[in-house]
């Protein structure tokens, strides 16, 4: 064997560029710098061996002797490891016994570094010889790649994990990272043409994300760009394993495919970790080590943290409540899941996953409707979110009666977190499947009422309550404590609904049944509800002092009651003390109650609460304020499709502009806002009524009698969606920093040139900022939708407005709605 300073032994030549691993390249180099073994561990595709090669060129020069590569992935006898070692450093003749070491002995005078790649299949020969090597020969450094750690003294490790990836946020900023990079590099290789552009950044942004920025996987993907192009790729990548073949024909055989790359780890695997790891895959996201147990049986416990040693889960991390969860890799997954039907597992394991989840949710559900535990309940369910998702999705088909179940414990969470509304179709779907007039139907139709009321038709809240108040009214179940439970927030929701229609008295009557039945039930946290809902009828009926007093008394109720109606009464509370004039005890009332809503992340009282802040904002001339206040509103509006907080947005649009000297976009603004509430009163009605008014005479004046029609004619046109993308356009305008008479109105973003569009191309961007689909578009002017596609795909190349949203603010901008 010979060797010389910096030269390497066996490294096959690069024909590409390394791309990206500068981190961990260093890392490692400084590992080898301070200890003798080090193990680089990762999934199949990940690239430790081309990382390994890249280390060893930047190290070489550290070793008299030189580096040499082992290649061990073609040895399947376990004996034969130190021979095919020795063979690879050119040293011949090793005696059969003892093998190892001799070869330690052989390397006793020698400074090197050996590579050992692909240690996995001979793991404890590996392990032996390297234990050997590091007893006899001192000067001897070892780098081994490997699924798995040698698990020997004086072993440092380490885990490679996935190529950096772009913010699911910003595609736009894809570029510098490191999956991204390396997909260019490699598609630019097999189709010339290929450039990251407006066009195929986002999407190929979202192509390696979903490829777990996994070199192997990344660099199949990119082969086939000449055959079916970036979208065509993205569009198949659920059938990944058949769509990821055909790789470099000179590549080992698991180096091929996507498919052979994973099928060689789970081959390594015995009989029960092969099991566990096809259960732990029905797994959509991250999971407990108690959930593995459930789903997986009782050989979980031991078997998962060694499938993280074999790099098939990712190591554990805590999640938002604090727990420990393992995560498996989509590539990976989506092998198990095929692995798992195949042994016809799949059904067994999923019913496990949804009987499991329905018993978690069920016991956070509780939690939620209590002060102390409600932070922790939520910060549950946030983090079992994919599960849950997953296992309501297998339930609707499979086990209605746990559907049932899981929709109901998860309603209260999605409350808070804005996303009842957008469950109210599933909500729907669970209700044909339960006995009309049950316990659990009265639950669903009223959380189908409460999601009507968020979207302002009260006429359809109103007729689930009245279904709900029917089936409920009988002396025998207003006997049952949950027959009390559930009337008493019934008729609570019912007098709601008949407040925003206007029909007070019968509101009134109502909410004063609610109040009696709370009582005869005894649950302090009842008579807060009841309480509550006097109150906004007193609001409604102009007894501003009356409904203080009900609101105060509903906060003093004692009692563990839920955080979320603590907090709606503090949003009801700091509104009416504004409306009588006691800013102070308002501001003080909303700063705590906007800190107590982003403390749990309420969204829906946080929207009210931001109402409450723009409007002492601007009776305190705090314009900047107002505006980021505002912005905040709008967005949750629009995150959370809330139709009466957009109504509300817009009011307080119409306020904003007014104050910076705005007067057409106010009166737009306050015109589609009174549009889109249909015939029913306007939420905010009662708030700023005299302000209100007087600002809209004056934005009248000053546009004159034409240009108040127009702007007001705007606005009425506006769908829901438009109306809010507005509004955030008319908060992101920068407002003087204090506005005066005879000062500039605040700019919205330039207004883009439109000249390169056709008559038919603005046409186009009209309709679909007015919310239309394809379909509808195509049916409107008499085309094909694959028209209506080509067309917006060629504004989309001329303006660079990818998204419908883009659109919508383009045309906004541009007047043209």
């Amino acid at each position: 064997m010979a060797g010389a300073p910096g030269s390497l032994h066996g490294f096959p030549a690069s024909l590409t560029s390394f791309v990206g691993r500068a981190q961990a390249t260093r890392q490692i180099a400084a590992q080898l710098a301070g200890f003798r073994l080090v193990t680089l561990t990762g999934p199949g595709g990940a690239g430790k061996t081309r990382l390994a090669g890249e280390v060893a060129r930047q190290v070489a020069g550290r070793f008299a002797d030189g580096v040499w590569l082992a290649e061990l992935a073609a040895v399947r006898d376990p004996a034969q490891v130190p021979a095919a070692v020795a063979a690879a450093l050119g040293i011949h003749d090793l005696p059969a016994v003892a093998a190892a070491d001799a070869l330690a002995r052989a390397l006793a005078r020698r400074q090197l570094l050996l590579v050992l790649d692909n240690c996995e299949q001979v793991i404890g020969a590996a392990a032996e010889m390297c234990g050997r090597l590091l007893l006899g020969a001192d000067d001897v450094r070892v780098l081994a790649t490997s699924r798995e750690p040698l698990r020997i003294a004086g072993e440092v490790r380490y885990r490679l994990g996935p190529l950096t990836l772009p913010d699911p946020a910003d595609p736009a900023a894809a570029t510098p990272c490191e999956a991204v990079t390396l997909f260019a590099d490699r598609a630019g290789r097999v189709e010339p043409g290929f450039t990251l552009d407006e066009t195929t950044r986002a999407t190929v942004a979202q192509l390696v994300a979903r490829l777990d920025g996994m070199p192997l996987a990344i660099e199949l993907a990119a082969a086939r760009v000449d055959a079916l192009g970036v979208p065509q790729l993205l569009d198949r990548i659920d059938d990944r394993f058949a769509l990821l073949v055909d790789g470099d024909r000179l590549a080992q055989r698991r180096q091929r495919s996507l498919a052979a790359a994973v099928e060689w780890s789970y081959e390594l695997l015995g009989a029960e970790e092969r099991r566990v790891f096809r259960a732990v895959s029905v797994f959509p996201g991250p999971f407990t080590l108690d959930g593995a147990e459930v789903v997986a049986g009782p050989a979980a416990p031991r078997t998962v943290p060694r499938l993280v040693d074999c790099s098939l889960l990712v190591p554990p991390r805590a999640g938002p409540d604090g727990r420990t969860r393992y995560t498996m890799l989509e590539s990976l997954r989506a092998y198990g899941a095929g692995r798992l039907a195949e042994a016809d597992e799949d059904a067994a394991a999923a019913a496990a996953l949804a009987g499991y989840m329905t018993e978690l949710a069920e016991g956070d559900f509780a939690g939620l409707h209590t002060r102390t535990q409600e932070a922790a309940s939520l910060r549950h369910f946030d983090a079992e979110e994919a599960s849950m998702r997953h296992a309501l999705a297998w339930a609707m088909e499979h086990d209605h009666a746990l559907a049932l179940r899981l929709a109901l414990a998860q309603s209260q969470w999605w409350q808070l977190r804005g996303r009842l509304t957008s469950q109210a179709p599933l909500l729907a779907a669970a209700a044909e499947h339960a006995e009309a007039g049950s316990y659990e139907w009265c639950g669903v139709r009223m959380l189908l009422g409460q999601a009507a009321s968020q979207l302002a038709e009260p006429d359809a809240a109103l007729e689930h309550y009245t279904a709900v108040r029917d089936a409920l009214d009988d002396p025998q179940r207003l006997a049952e404590p949950v027959g009390r439970l559930l009337m008493t927030i019934c008729l609570a929701g019912r007098s709601a609904a008949m407040q925003q229609m206007g029909r007070v008295a019968e509101a009134g009557d109502d909410a004063r049944r609610s109040m009696d039945t709370a009582r005869q039930a005894g649950f302090p946290g009842l008579e807060a509800v009841a309480l509550a809902c006097l109150g906004t009828v007193a609001w409604q009926a102009g007894d501003r002092d009356g409904a203080l007093r009900l609101m105060r008394q509903a906060q003093a109720v004692p009692g563990d009651s839920a955080g979320g109606l603590h907090r709606a009464l503090s949003q009801f509370v700091t509104m009416i003390l504004t409306e009588t004039g006691d800013l102070a005890g308002a501001e003080q009332a909303c700063t705590a109650g906007l800190a107590s809503c982003r403390d749990v992340g309420d969204l829906t009282n946080l929207s009210g609460q931001l109402w409450n802040m723009v409007i002492l904002d601007l009776r305190a001339s705090r314009v900047d304020d107002a505006t980021t206040h505002l912005r905040e509103l709008l967005q949750i509006a629009m995150q959370t499709g809330l139709r009466a907080v957009v109504l509300v947005g817009l009011d307080c649009c119409g306020h904003l502009c007014a104050a910076t000297q705005r007067p057409a976009e106010a009166i737009t603004a306050w015109a589609a806002a009174s549009a889109l509430s249909g015939p029913w009163p306007l939420p905010y009605g009662l708030r700023n009524l005299a302000e209100r008014e007087k600002l809209q005479r004056k934005a009248r004046e000053q546009l004159g009698p034409a240009g108040a029609r127009a702007a007001g004619k705007r606005g009425a046109a506006m769908s829901v969606a438009t109306a809010a993308e507005y509004a955030l356009l008319l908060a992101a305008a920068q407002p003087p920093a204090a506005p005066s008479v005879g000062s500039p109105p605040p700019q919205l973003p330039p207004v883009p040139a439109l000249p390169r569009l056709s008559p038919r191309e603005r046409e186009l961007i009209t309709l679909v900022a007015q919310g239309h689909t394809d379909a509808q578009i195509a049916a409107q002017l008499y085309i094909t939708v694959r028209t209506v596609s080509s067309h917006l795909d060629r504004i989309r190349d001329k303006t660079g407005c990818r998204r419908r949203t883009d659109l919508t603010r383009l045309a906004l901008t541009a007047g043209l709605v």
